[in-house]
């Protein structure tokens, strides 16, 4: 069973031994991510789709980490009006894909075989194309002659993981000017107001009983987490902040989102991980509105790990909650009645609540949270968040 050193978290010589590229300062820069790509959306000319209609559908083409751009995209968008929004991460190209239409494309480095392949079929069948990623890249080329519009990244990003403002500001900043989603430039530089004071409690000198994204850590480490969202945007965020946990982390971890999860979730109550856990109640821990839990279990101190048979680790929920305008009055019951079951079947629970007043604000301090949840859990385990050689060595196998 893993077992989270927290003498690591406030330890800031080995933290920065152990993070041998920076990861947790390149997640601080997120808000700055969000004011540059603003410059560079500028300069690009982003301005000029306010002068288009509106497209009759959205294609995002994204993989790998990039693809968190098209699950927000979609889900601030269902929310906005009437243009679907779906998602590609290689070809071909849908058929329906025509003039009325506008493909995004992004790719941090600008060379996805993937994304560029599918903005060159775009372009040659006439769609708005709109591209993120390097500038001067294969992605850059083709828009440049499609006569669209490039975003170059800012300068410095090298990871999607650490990178996502840098990508999905510029697009959220397109499908505004084109009325796919609702964001205004007074909520853009909100946004980066936002994550900055989020980098600000989750810096690396924060203390472990204070900083939200340690405490989080701690509490699901040791776990078989599940991660549930409120509602379809704390779903997305649910998404993310699974592949953070596996990503960053090396810790498996299945998303969901309410509604339609519920029973899926609540079933796994019943199961191995919570009859090992014991069926007390407890009730500390914290959000980013500072609220939380653990449901009973924990690990045996007399446990002898060489006379007595291995202990199975608790099963761990990890719940995302969003309130403010827009959200629907109804939503938060149906995830009281899923905590309630939790804690009474001994499952280790912690909650997450943004209370921002626009979605993409929500979205942007939980996942912000989770992110850094990522980062400390794997520092945690004496892990480097920044690298992994099973991955390392997948991408060299896939290299022609």
């Amino acid at each position: 069973m893993p077992q989270i050193d927290e003498r690591l978290l406030d330890d800031g010589e080995e933290i920065r031994r152990l993070d041998s590229r920076d990861y947790l300062r390149a997640l601080a820069t997120a808000g700055a991510q969000v004011r540059e790509s603003v410059t560079l959306a500028d300069e690009a000319g982003l301005s000029r789709l306010e002068r288009e209609d509106r497209p009759r559908a959205v294609l995002v083409c994204a993989l790998g980490g990039s693809a968190v751009v098209g699950d927000v995209l979609a889900v601030l968008a269902e929310a906005h009006g009437p243009v679907p929004v779906t998602h590609r991460a290689t070809g071909p190209l849908p058929a329906w894909v025509g003039p009325l239409d506008l493909v995004v494309a992004v790719s941090l480095s600008g060379r996805a075989p993937g994304p560029v392949m599918l903005a060159a079929e775009a372009a040659r069948r006439g769609a708005q194309l709109v591209t993120v990623g390097a500038a001067e890249s294969p992605l850059a080329e083709v828009t440049l002659r499609a006569r669209g519009v490039h975003v170059p990244v800012p300068a410095g990003v090298v990871a999607s993981r650490t990178s996502t403002w840098a990508m999905l500001t510029p697009v959220l900043r397109a499908c505004a000017s084109v009325g796919v989603v609702d964001l205004e430039p007074p909520v853009v530089a909100r946004l980066a107001d936002v994550l900055d004071a989020q980098a600000e409690a989750c810096r690396p000198s924060s203390e472990s009983f204070v900083n939200p994204a340690k405490v989080a850590a701690a509490q699901l480490v040791e776990t078989v987490p599940l991660v549930l969202g409120d509602g379809p945007l704390m779903g997305a965020a649910a998404r993310r902040a699974a592949s953070a946990l596996a990503r960053t982390a090396r810790i498996p971890a299945m998303p969901g989102a309410l509604p339609d999860n519920a029973s899926q979730v609540v079933a796994t109550f019943g199961g191995p991980y919570t009859a090992a856990a014991g069926r007390g109640v407890g009730s500390v821990g914290h959000g980013v509105r500072g609220v939380g839990g653990v449901g009973g279990g924990g690990r045996d101190i007399f446990a002898d790990p060489f006379l007595d048979a291995p202990e199975t680790p608790p099963l761990g929920l990890l719940v995302l909650r969003e309130q403010g305008p827009g959200v629907p009055p109804g939503q938060g019951v149906l995830a009281d009645t899923v905590l309630v079951e939790a804690r009474e079947a001994g499952v280790r629970v912690h909650e997450v609540t943004s209370e921002q007043d626009h979605p993409v604000l929500r979205l942007a301090e939980v996942m912000a949270l989770t992110d850094y949840l990522a980062a400390y859990a794997a520092l945690g385990l004496g892990l480097d968040p920044s690298t992994n050689p099973h991955v390392a060595n997948l991408r060299a196998a896939d290299r022609p």
